[in-house]
């Protein structure tokens, strides 16, 4: 059961190395603390080796992208490799600009991902080498809903199985395949993309799911992507007259730390395909 994949995030307090983007890196290590995991942010070259050796996981997000950070990607990457630990790929906004698109492009080429988690135009670009995409939001044309949802789970599964790794779409509705079996989730609120940085936290989760399910890396992706949308929920419900998008931040990363494994069990919309 999914929830079990939170109970070990609570019972193994996974160290997680991030480096993401500085929009949203103080929200990302508050959403670990949450789930019980435990961040580290460094992207100084010189310093990142160090910092993922002794960590359980890497969480690579490519939304501020300059030199410095590219470089300590690689670094950071080879070494997290080196040292088998799961790698989490956020190609946030590939597509909307070249070195994004290439620099996420090369990530893939010579780093090997456990997980590559994005939205479904950020995911196409990875799979075609290039696309375009309307800033760091999903194309409308791309949106996955249950009209596309049979060729979004071909797709998926076909991307996930070339690349050899777990592949995450999010949006309204979740699509997270191993390339075999396709978790298709509906947890969530469309309130939530109001919020800066839902993705980015939820890829912070996610390092830290499957850092702590070593031993079941598709479940832990996929419970990681329902405590997400289903703390959205929780947050939404308790919102008051007056809350706003800031408030809405806070009630999600209370929900997740409030959340346990029998809540998500009760509370987890999906199917698998």
């Amino acid at each position: 059961m999914l929830g079990e994949c939170l109970e070990n995030v609570r019972k193994n307090v996974p160290l997680v190395h991030n480096i993401t983007n500085y929009v949203t890196v103080n929200d990302v290590a508050n959403v670990l603390l949450a789930s019980g995991g435990s961040p580290i942010m460094s992207d100084e070259p010189e310093d990142v080796e160090d910092i993922t050796s002794i960590c359980g996981g890497l969480n690579i997000n490519i939304g501020t992208l300059n030199q410095q950070t590219i470089k300590g990607m690689f670094t950071a990457g080879r070494k997290a490799a080196e040292l088998g630990h799961p790698i989490l790929l956020d190609p946030v906004g590939a597509g909307a600009s070249k070195l994004r698109t290439e620099t996420a492009v090369k990530l893939m080429d010579e780093i090997k991902f456990t997980v590559i988690r994005g939205n479904i135009s950020e995911i196409k670009t990875l799979a075609l080498g290039s696309g375009t995409t309307k800033g760091v939001d999903a194309d409308v044309a791309d949106a996955v809903s249950d009209e596309t949802l049979d060729s979004a789970v071909r797709f998926v599964k076909e991307f996930a199985k070339k690349a050899d790794t777990i592949v995450a779409i999010t949006g309204a509705i979740d699509l997270v395949s191993d390339g075999d079996k396709c978790y298709v989730i509906r947890n969530g609120r469309p309130e939530m993309g109001r919020i800066t940085g839902t993705g980015c936290q939820l890829s912070g989760l996610t390092t830290a799911f499957v850092v702590a399910n070593p031993d079941n890396k598709l479940e832990a992706v996929a419970a990681a992507v329902c405590t997400m949308g289903l703390a959205g929920e929780i947050g939404w419900s308790r919102m008051q007259e007056g809350d706003g998008n800031s408030t809405y931040r806070n009630r999600i990363i209370d929900a997740i730390f409030n959340m346990d494994g029998e809540t998500l069990n009760k509370g987890a919309k999906y199917e698998i395909r």
